[in-house]
């Protein structure tokens, strides 16, 4: 087998099974917040619409617009399409995870085959943990998750911001890891503080009808479920790396 066959084999086998278990966490920690959520987006709406159908009418030029535009915006809220409640919702969101799952594996697995790749199950935690800080902790701690009917800054600049604090995090980190000098271990820090000191982008106001208590609550399940997602990714594939393709020098000798 070929080293990119290696890596996505293993990548393939690892996300599978930690997206299923994603999922698993999801409906008992992370789903029924948001569907919480959506009552009170739902509900803010609704007045805002019975207000618009209400509304008095003194001159016919003036009512003749809203009345035009009322039934094309009826029509669009129609025409858009999302899964139906129960089994068809929980099927997109676990082939979604499954597809994100693999895609974290790849990168996991990828990079760690560049610093000699992970041996067991054991250093696969380390990586897992690694995963988490980078992908989750760091950008969290400047974009919370959010739920539905939150405010949030233009998206653009949100991505950029994202994408900007997992770099320089993942590129810290393996300054202090994996480069013992004193003054890289310094860079490293900096590059990991610096996201933080830019400030992540944020709403005009965040007035929004989600209780407090019901976004902090998101928010822990959310952190806690992508912990133990990244913990089972790095385990299964230190496991699977070591039980499927034997030892690093059988390893190495695959690759050739």
């Amino acid at each position: 087998m070929t080293l990119f066959r290696n890596v996505v084999f293993v990548a393939a086998i690892a996300g599978l099974l930690a997206g299923i278990v994603m999922t698993a966490m999801q409906a008992y920690a992370t789903v029924p917040l948001i569907l919480q959520a959506e009552t009170f987006e739902n509900a803010e709406a609704a007045p805002a619409h019975d207000h618009a159908e209400a509304a008095p009418t003194t001159d016919t030029a003036a009512a003749t617009a809203p009345e035009a535009a009322a039934p094309a915006a009826h029509d669009h809220g129609e025409e858009a399409w999302a899964p139906a409640d129960g089994f068809e919702r929980y099927a997109y969101t676990a082939a979604a995870n499954v597809v994100t799952a693999i895609g974290f594996a790849l990168i996991l697995v990828a990079v760690s085959e560049a610093f000699g790749g992970i041996l067991s199950w054991r250093q696969g935690l380390f990586w897992g943990f690694a995963g988490f800080a980078v992908f989750t902790l760091a950008p969290g701690l400047g974009l919370p998750p959010e739920l539905p009917a939150m405010p949030a800054a233009d998206l653009a600049a949100r991505q950029v911001w994202w994408i900007g604090t997992v770099a320089a995090t993942a590129i810290g980190l393996a300054l202090i890891a994996f480069r013992r000098s004193a003054p890289l271990a310094i860079l490293g820090l900096a590059l990991i503080v610096t996201p933080h000191i830019i400030g992540a982008p944020q709403p005009e106001s965040h007035e929004s009808p989600i209780p407090a208590n019901l976004h902090h609550q998101f928010v822990v399940a959310a952190t806690v479920t992508s912990l133990i997602f990244w913990v089972v990714l790095g385990g299964l594939v230190g496991l699977i790396r070591g039980r499927f393709m034997g030892s690093e020098t059988e390893l190495q000798r695959s690759f050739a």
